[in-house]
């Protein structure tokens, strides 16, 4: 699933993996600096939980759904040039507090759509 923002999840028993889109990352090129929240945060969705640093912009990555950091991807603190790497990308873990925020969220070709 996908936001407007550019950042996508994926579901599984409880937890949300989310990174931002391949849109994004190409659009933001070689990403230099990735800032990710702290395992234990409670979010909400839509809330800026992080920022990505590239050679040519820095953007807010948001929140996709709302509910509690289970898990950061550490190796980006020293690698940020994952992001740019599918599916290593991937940003932290969420567990839902609210599953029913997933039907609000784009599917690939809904996605695909607006990206264009």
């Amino acid at each position: 699933r996908f936001t407007k923002d550019h950042e996508w999840v994926s579901y599984k028993d409880g937890v949300g993996t989310f990174g931002i889109s391949d849109y994004a990352q190409k659009a933001l090129g070689d990403v230099v600096y990735v800032e990710v929240p702290s395992v234990g945060d409670h979010v909400s969705q839509k809330d800026a939980i992080g920022v990505v640093e590239s050679v040519k912009a820095a953007s807010d990555v948001y929140a996709p759904i709302s509910g509690e950091i289970v898990e950061i991807n550490e190796s980006l603190a020293e690698e940020p040039s994952k992001i740019n790497q599918s599916p290593l990308g991937w940003i932290a873990k969420i567990k839902l507090s609210n599953p029913d925020e997933l039907k609000e969220l784009m599917d690939e070709a809904q996605y695909k759509a607006f990206a264009q």
